[in-house]
């Protein structure tokens, strides 16, 4: 097994995606810390690379872009960047794989979510915290999501974040007797749902993030219950004047 240093830390190396060269990697384990002044380095390269990475795929697209154009727009150095990524597919995957750890740790938490929880939930107006978080984490994120999600990104990471969301309904929502031999129409339901959730993020990424988490925590529950022919209109508890506001806009 084969390692390199990733942004100051020891790491052994794996293939990322099956339908990948056996040249893209990506750290999958970590020794002891660099010391603060480098951490501090590291860290400044770090940010530098990811925002030239997001820039550049908006601007010409993630199979345009080399690592020369990388590191003229991050201002670093070419020995700097292979000190820790192999090729941009590396620098890519990492950030690729750390968003998906996030979203898996998060999504995680509905394991202890019953639906009583929801109805409850639901019957105060309140959104559930776990989802206030998601939604406050895929703002931090949404640079990144947009670019990565979008013409100029990477085609692998839609399906991959798919793929995510529907074992999650799988795991942590559906009845354990649908889990490991689930019928036809439960299949359609977890494809359905997962198409709706990924949907609910693209469109609030895609008009740059206008409404506040809590709100958009209210919009996912009351999609999650909306019968049919009932209106769509959010009914939800007490809100302040801005949550209005960005409601009615919804509308």
């Amino acid at each position: 097994m084969n390692s390199v240093s990733n942004f100051g830390r020891s790491v052994e190396i794996r293939p990322l995606y099956r339908n990948r060269t056996k040249e893209t990697v990506i750290a999958t384990a970590t020794c002891a810390p660099a010391a603060p002044c480098e951490d501090r380095r590291i860290a400044k390269s770090r940010r530098a690379l990811r925002g030239a990475l997001i820039e550049l795929m908006e601007e010409r697209g993630y199979d345009a872009l080399t690592v020369n154009d990388l590191c003229e727009r991050a201002d670093t150095s070419r020995g700097t960047f292979y000190n820790h990524f192999r090729d941009k597919d590396g620098l890519l995957a990492v950030l690729e794989d750390e968003v998906m750890a996030d979203l898996d740790a998060l999504q995680g938490r509905m394991q202890s979510i019953t639906l009583a929880d929801m109805l409850a939930f639901r019957a105060t107006g309140r959104p559930l915290p776990f989802l206030v978080e998601l939604f406050d984490y895929l703002r931090e994120q949404s640079d990144f999501l947009h670019a990565v999600l979008g013409p100029g990104g990477d085609v692998r990471f839609g399906p991959r974040l798919r793929e995510a969301v529907c074992e999650n309904l799988v795991q942590n929502i559906l009845h354990e007797k649908y889990r490991d031999n689930p019928t036809v129409f439960v299949e359609y339901y977890v494809a359905f749902y997962a198409a709706a959730y990924l949907g609910i993020i693209a469109h609030w990424i895609e008009r740059g993030c206008p409404e506040s988490s809590e709100t958009m925590a209210r919009i996912a529950m009351r999609l999650l219950f909306i019968k049919p022919g009932e209106s769509i209109e959010l009914q939800v508890g007490r809100k302040s004047d801005e949550e209005k506001h960005q409601e009615q806009q919804v509308h």
